[in-house]
């Protein structure tokens, strides 16, 4: 049994700490994009990982370090053909580009970890889950700046019908759900309808966000009782 000739255990027990560290960081990475609700979550970021540490640690065992190289190249191109797969174009909107990005960067780890570079694969992932969290107030922060100089055009307007009583309460629930929903409010205006009424009408700039996602809110508002009417469409006013 050609087993018992190839088995080594120091070789076995390398081979199980790199694959269960690439499984731990890959896991730690989809658990953020998992809460993110995002389409690649913590399996599919483990197992990137582990394929990724997998098959380089099975070239540097076979042929050594200089021919793992190559299976590196071959990991990153793979994993090009699977980020390539989670990117969905929808008219003038793109989803998954961050989905795609940390999927490269969880094979990185994976070819970090499975080189037997354990500190260098825990640094990278403590990097992307950073990447994926602090920047994403920075983000915003940026997506501000050219919407306070009305230069940037909104992609959608949405439209709120209530009492005039309520006007206050419902602009600051309203802005609130958009922010978590990661819409950016270019333009927000309240108008009187008529003696009890009022319309709050809010710009909102070109986002990742699905067109659906309006509607789940929209059915959120006309679920509370101040409101009489709610409903969006596409803006291009700049």
């Amino acid at each position: 049994m050609r087993f018992l000739e190839t088995f080594d255990l120091h070789s076995f027990t390398d081979t199980s700490i790199s694959l269960l560290s690439a499984f731990v960081f890959g896991t730690l990475i989809g658990a953020e994009r998992q809460y993110r609700q995002r389409t690649a979550g913590v399996r599919t970021n483990a197992l990137v990982a582990l394929g990724g540490a997998a098959f380089v640690d099975l070239a540097q065992r076979i042929a050594g370090d200089v021919e793992s190289l190559r299976v590196i190249a071959y990991v990153v191109s793979g994993i090009g053909f699977l980020g390539a797969g989670s990117i969905i174009k929808e008219g003038a909107t793109v989803r998954g580009l961050n989905t795609a990005a940390t999927l490269w960067c969880s094979a990185a780890v994976g070819a970090c970890v499975g080189s037997d570079m354990l500190a260098e694969g825990f640094l990278l992932t403590f990097f992307i889950i950073a990447g994926n969290t602090l920047l994403r107030p920075v983000v915003r922060a940026i997506d501000r700046i050219p919407l306070q100089a009305k230069s940037m055009e909104a992609g959608y307007a949405l439209r709120v019908l209530t009492c005039r009583q309520s006007v206050q309460d419902m602009t600051a629930i309203l802005k609130t759900r958009l922010e978590d929903a990661d819409y950016t409010i270019g333009k927000l205006s309240i108008s009187e309808e008529d003696d009890e009424q009022a319309a709050i009408c809010v710009s909102l700039m070109v986002s990742a966000n699905d067109p659906s996602d309006l509607e789940g809110l929209v059915a959120l508002l006309m679920a509370d009782t101040r409101v009489a009417a709610a409903s969006w469409s596409l803006n291009n006013d700049s």
